[in-house]
């Protein structure tokens, strides 16, 4: 993860208000073009409003985008980077369905405005030297996915992306990708290709040692995890952009345990129906985050001890049993306290 995270700045808080937005480390940039690429999805692209090179990245990063409205959401890089970048593209799909970032984007943002962004964090790396890799992609999945098909194509690596959309309309760079050889890809059209992607049968079909990724809506990707259960969980690599199940029942409630930082000793006890994150800003504790929700990173943090309950989409089911991170901006707990490296 780059250093750049935002970080909160203390501020008491009343219990059940939204978090303010985090400020430190951001990049002052402009809205330097806007292109549509697809039915309600479009590219727009970013630079430094000083004009000076922007923070490198990789494939597979996102930045957080500070909305004008208040609202903070994060987004795919779509072009791969050259060590000194000059702009950042990103891929925003109009959803009636969102939380309200995609539509304020689509429908009052113009070329000229200004607005914060995030230095690029990356939960989902490509591995560029891999023997072979397989790229799926749904909807507006393909952002991440797209700026890896770039990069390993011009590595010269064996790869090959599997790109589904309801019709042909929704699928961004579809000129573009039918001009590469068939062996490079296969588009899937909803409506004329008898239902959705058959991603058991294109898994099986793949060989054993290449490396998997997959992004798209959560339908998809649960069918990716289970095509690729018996798969060694090193070779196979996922990105939700939502959350990747909601707490429910008793097991996965929020609150009603205590919260011990190691470094400074304080004790904080977490509410049932609030989160740590939530607690710990309240409290004034300088406490790193962006979505809230559980799919960016920011907020991971060590554990010392203690028994979290995860809800993130971040850390693998490995990475989860381990119980040695998790993120406070969604964790339960089963024990009565949870001692975190803070």
């Amino acid at each position: 993860m780059d250093t750049a995270t935002a970080s909160a700045k203390p501020a008491a808080a009343a219990a059940g208000t939204q978090l303010p937005e985090p400020h430190t480390g951001l990049i002052d940039a402009r809205l330097m073009k806007i292109e549509e690429v697809a039915r309600d999805t479009k590219l727009y692209t970013f630079a430094r409003r000083d004009g000076a090179p922007l923070p490198p990245y990789k494939p597979g990063a996102h930045v957080d985008l500070h909305l004008p409205n208040g609202l903070l959401r994060q987004f795919s890089l779509v072009l791969p980077a050259s060590s000194n970048p000059e702009s950042y593209t990103v891929g925003v799909k109009r959803d009636e369905n969102s939380r309200g970032g995609s539509r304020y984007i689509i429908d009052e943002m113009k070329v000229g405005d200004e607005i914060k962004i995030s230095a690029p964090r990356n939960n989902f790396p490509l591995v560029e030297d891999a023997e072979h890799v397989v790229l799926f992609a749904g909807g507006i999945g393909i952002t991440p996915i797209w700026c890896m098909a770039q990069q390993l194509n011009a590595l010269g690596r064996s790869w090959k992306i599997y790109y589904a959309c309801r019709a042909r309309a929704d699928m961004a760079f579809v000129e573009t990708l039918e001009k590469l050889e068939p062996k490079f890809r296969h588009l899937h059209f909803d409506d004329t290709g008898g239902g959705v992607l058959d991603i058991a049968k294109a898994v099986a079909e793949i060989p054993a040692s290449a490396h998997l990724y997959c992004c798209g809506p959560n339908p998809m990707l649960k069918a990716f995890e289970a095509a690729v259960s018996g798969r060694p969980r090193n070779l196979v690599h996922v990105e939700y952009f939502t959350p990747k199940e909601e707490a429910a029942g008793q097991e996965s409630k929020l609150g009603g345990f205590w919260v011990e930082l190691a470094r400074s000793g304080e004790e904080y006890f977490i509410p049932e129906g609030q989160k740590v994150l939530e607690v710990l800003f309240q409290a004034g504790v300088d406490v790193d985050y962006s979505c809230e929700l559980g799919i960016c990173g920011a907020c991971e943090t060590k554990v010392i001890s203690g028994t979290p309950i995860h809800h993130d989409s971040v850390l693998s089911e490995e990475e989860q049993a381990t119980n040695e991170k998790v993120m406070i901006c969604c964790c339960g707990c089963k024990t009565e306290r949870l001692v975190l490296d803070m």
